[in-house]
């Protein structure tokens, strides 16, 4: 057994253990079980990764087992680890053991908490698979099992019917997309006669130019099957169109938000695109697609996150915005810019989102911002935490000299989109300068609400229930908010509530999260965007590494360099006058603007719009062939009617069987009669 065996299966033994022998073990040892079996996996991920970019490591199978022989269907189960994988195993495992450590303290009074780290593990487990995958059956077992541990994770706390009703709904959308992601592989293996990735992108380029009959038209082969993929990257990766799922995902545990948002569900379509790369370059106009969808996301999460008071909300649409940008990244042929992205993008949005609970923690579970406000002061670890996570995706840093992760990764992606110079890419050039605008003041208004300025807490519900609590008992309570949360009330500070800082086990992954944050980019930025070194390090994987386009980038004028910069200082000044100096500015401006702003807080009115379209029409009929079909026809004529047929028929037996000779000897007389008849006619 290698160290990639070990990796992938270990947490799924670790899910197994803690799920199963829970009323065996107990919590302790399923908690510990699963986090060691995570740190594990990350500690024999590290050392693939810096082989990778150092060259000393090739690219290699590693074998699992025979799997499918059927036909001209053929294919293993076998683990690729090449240069793409090694950056997902420390992304994935890295952020997945740390979420472990976090979710010690944060679910610390769920009496589920043997279910939710085994849940976690499964999860891991999936996108491990999916990550390894050296054929497309095999990246598709990974990709359903990514959603069936989301459903479970997003609806722990099954009792909550939000909760339910958020899972059940990205269970749904993601379904839709994957029909796309599914026709995408049959046509891959119609096409192609596999589904061994290696032998398809080796043969793709022999394709281009061909077409194929679809819903009655002759369509661009290479194009349609690109865009039958992407249409499963949309789905689970949020993308406009199949991403309303994103957002209500908020209803799991905040950990379950960290791992979803930062290092799993969300970064398979990226990851898809970018491993089938080779594919996608046959296609310019499947190319084009990825971008502007890419490039609309960004814009539309955020617009959407800057009216949110949720404080995971804002970040949830931060995460749909930063995945526009990795797309519109792909699409620009920047497949090295999109996978730093996603690598720079997991170690800060984790930061973010550990740290909004940690927050939560604080505020008795409080999530709205408005009751929020100077608790810099009272939880300073967590501030400082939430201050590099805030600089990190705001692209903080100094051209030429450097910066935070996102300072490189965010604003490699806006180079390479000007760089290719087409009327996609420079739309995808615009709206990425504008949305970084957005981000940033998204992000320090989400500061200022949440650390600065005077205590709302006096207004929270959530709050001054905590201070009942206190008085009641007249101690600190720690009693159980519905969802297996401690309450913490304290009677000191305003409104008799007294902030704390969260326990050690949820503070010590914010503060390897924060080194992330802050040095992960100028860490690693070679090998993933310099054209020799990145030549190298791609070299090692199927990732198509554009080497012409990464000198472009580097070489374009120097307002596009500072255009990034220059947005993310304009949206901090902004946020800072809005949010610090007039406080009633942002009332005013949402009155003044009041049919944008109710634009914007309903999410586009995208949830509205599905509902009059597709879920009300599905309930209609529904309704219909439950109660006209289902009861009115196949009841009433199928086994009600059978049934009534029968009790007729045994009313009728039993009048007939009366006791009496006379009675019997009718019956036989008209029977012999009836037979004699029949007898006649015939003859």
């Amino acid at each position: 057994m290698t160290s990639i065996h070990i990796i992938v299966f270990l947490p799924l033994l670790a899910a197994l253990v803690a799920g199963l022998g829970q009323r065996f073990i107990g919590a302790v040892a399923s908690k510990t079980i699963t986090t060691a079996g995570l740190f594990t996996a990350s500690l024999l991920s590290w050392p693939i990764f810096i082989g990778f970019l150092n060259g000393s490591e090739t690219a290699y199978v590693a074998p699992v087992m025979n799997w499918v022989q059927s036909g001209d269907l053929s294919f293993d189960w076998e683990l690729r680890v090449d240069a793409l994988t090694a950056v997902m195993l420390v992304v994935i495992t890295t952020v997945s053991a740390l979420v472990h450590l976090y979710s010690w303290g944060y679910m610390e009074e769920d009496p589920d908490q043997p279910r939710f780290f085994a849940y976690l593990s499964l999860f891991t487990f999936a996108m491990l698979m999916l990550v390894t995958a050296n054929n497309l059956v095999q990246m598709f077992f990974g990709w359903e099992g990514v959603g069936l541990a989301s459903y479970l994770l997003i609806g722990f706390w099954y009792k909550k019917p939000s909760a339910n009703a958020a899972a059940i709904k990205a269970f749904v959308v993601n379904r839709v997309g994957d029909l796309g992601f599914m026709l995408g592989i049959f046509g891959v293996f119609w096409l192609f006669g596999t589904v061994s990735i290696p032998e398809i992108l080796a043969a793709a380029p022999d394709k281009v130019g061909s077409s194929i009959g679809f819903l009655g038209m002759r369509v661009d082969t290479m194009s349609l099957l690109c865009i039958l993929l992407f249409i499963g990257a949309m789905g689970k990766s949020a993308q406009l169109g199949l991403h309303t799922w994103l957002p209500d995902a908020m209803e799991g545990p905040t950990p379950v938000s960290a791992l979803i948002h930062a290092a799993t569900m969300v970064t398979a379509g990226v990851f898809m695109v970018c491993r089938l790369s080779p594919l996608f370059e046959t296609s310019q106009f499947a190319l084009n697609v990825v971008t502007i969808v890419g490039a609309t996301t960004a814009i539309f999460a955020a617009t959407v996150g800057l009216v949110q008071t949720d404080i995971k909300r804002v970040i949830a649409y931060s995460t749909c915005s930063q995945l526009g940008y990795m797309f519109f990244a792909a699409g620009s042929g920047a497949y090295g810019a999109a996978m730093f992205h996603l690598f720079t993008h997991a170690f800060f949005k984790a930061l973010l989102f550990l740290g909004a609970g940690s927050v939560i923690h604080a505020m008795h579970h409080e999530q709205d911002m408005r009751y929020y406000g100077g608790l810099r002061k009272h939880i300073p670890l967590t501030f400082w935490a939430m201050m590099a996570g805030t600089l990190a995706i705001t692209g903080v840093g100094i051209v030429g000299v450097g910066g935070l992760a996102g300072f490189y990764s965010k604003d490699a992606i806006i180079e390479a989109a000007f760089a290719s110079n087409s009327t996609y890419h420079m739309y995808a050039f615009t709206i990425g300068v504008v949305a970084a605008l957005l981000t940033s003041f998204y992000s320090w208004r989400l500061m200022f609400l949440t650390f600065f300025g005077t205590p709302r807490w006096a207004q929270s519900e959530h709050i001054q229930h905590a201070i009942h609590d206190h008085a009641v008992h007249d101690e600190p309570a720690h009693e159980s908010d519905g969802h297996g949360h401690a309450k913490h009330a304290h009677g000191e500070g305003t409104g008799g509530y007294h902030p704390h800082e969260s326990p050690l086990s949820m503070l010590i992954p914010l503060g390897v999260l924060t080194l992330g944050a802050v040095f992960a980019g100028f860490a690693f930025h070679g090998g993933f965007i310099e054209a020799e070194t990145g030549k190298a390090f791609w070299a090692n994987s199927t990732l198509f590494f554009n080497e012409h386009l990464m000198h472009a980038m580097h070489e374009v004028p120097l307002w596009v360099k500072l255009s990034s910069t220059v947005a993310m200082l304009t949206g901090l000044v902004v946020a800072y006058l809005m949010y610090q100096q007039s406080k009633d500015a942002p009332q005013r401006l949402a009155s003044a603007f009041a049919p944008l702003y109710r634009f914007f807080l309903n999410k586009w009115y995208f949830d509205e719009l599905y509902n009059a379209v597709f879920i009300r029409p599905a309930f209609w009929f529904g309704r219909l062939f439950w109660k006209q079909g289902d009861i009115g026809i196949i009841d009433r004529f199928g086994p009600n009617g059978s049934a009534a047929v029968v009790s007729f028929g045994s009313k009728l037996a039993v009048k007939m069987q009366s006791g009496y000779l006379y009675t019997y000897a009718l019956v036989m007389l008209l029977g012999l009669v009836s037979a004699v008849s029949w007898m006649m006619v015939r003859t």
